[in-house]
């Protein structure tokens, strides 16, 4: 019979405080450790966790560096729908947007900043993400069967208007509709893409510049080499010079030397000559 482990709960929550360079690998190993201790089902759990998206990672560290702040969003909200179906009497509802409002400002300040510190794009895009992320656990609340802060696997959307209808109305909520609302893809907004394109123009603007300054590297390497074998080509010229200055100096020398030997043969001949005149 497959073992389950009492604190597995424990463990998982310790995942989902990991960065997210090291999640992968960590719930790896955690599956395999598990199953090796012979806890099945709670390896199979595990190993079926995805890996969040950054921002919804960044919601994830928020409640676990504060999670009374995510408490008090929850509680917020709740209170906001029931404002709004009248179950909370002489509820000033423009008041408690107001509040919902600058809570959720500050919770993005935070989340920017676990962004960059994680090493992650705090983006408008990445923060409209976690935005709507917020926004949609602060329109659950604490209802049952809802995806919970601290252990998201994926970026939220908020309910449909069926299940809106049914939160407004006290009705009995389908658990269909519940988990629909994360898996579906809704259309980039304007703004949105904007941010996205403004990032790819940034990014093609800068491998511009750095393919501009290897150009220029190029170019001033090019130049450098120019000029050395301009330099080597002059020396080269110079010495072809030298060398046939030296040839003909050589060449005269020994026509020089040829002649003055031609002299001495000659004059040695002729007092020869004159020696054998004179004995005669």
């Amino acid at each position: 019979m497959a073992k389950r482990g009492p604190d597995i709960d424990a463990e998982i929550d310790a995942l989902f405080q990991r960065s997210l360079a090291e999640f992968t690998s960590a719930r790896n190993a955690l599956a395999k450790r598990l199953g090796s201790e012979g806890r099945r089902l709670d390896a199979e759990r595990v190993k079926a966790l995805a890996k969040p998206p950054a921002p919804a990672w960044a919601v994830n560290q928020l409640y676990w560096q504060d999670p009374k702040a995510i408490e008090r969003l929850l509680t917020l909200g709740e209170r906001i729908r029931k404002a709004q179906t009248g179950q909370l009497k002489n509820a000033d509802l423009r008041a408690l947007l107001e509040e919902k409002k600058q809570m959720t400002t500050a919770l993005l300040a935070n989340a920017s900043a676990i962004l960059e510190k994680g090493g992650h794009p705090a983006s408008d895009s990445s923060l409209h993400r976690v935005s709507t992320t917020l926004e949609s656990l602060a329109a659950w609340g604490h209802m049952e069967g809802v995806p919970k802060a601290g252990r998201l696997t994926a970026d939220l959307d908020p309910p449909g208007f069926d299940t809106l209808a049914a939160l407004m109305g006290g009705k009995d909520l389908d658990v269909k509709k519940v988990l629909l609302f994360q898996a579906p893809k809704r259309a980039e907004d304007p703004a949105a893409t904007r941010a996205r394109l403004h990032e790819t123009v940034q990014a093609s603007e800068k491998a511009l510049r750095e393919a501009h300054r290897d150009a220029e590297r190029a170019k001033s390497a090019l130049a450098k080499a120019n000029a050395r074998a301009a330099a080597v080509e002059k020396q080269k010229q110079e010495i072809e010079a030298r060398y046939a200055e030296a040839k003909e100096a050589v060449r005269l020398a020994s026509s020089d030397a040829r002649r003055t030997a031609q002299a001495v043969a000659d004059a040695e001949r002729s007092l020869a000559k004159a020696k054998g005149a004179l004995e005669t």
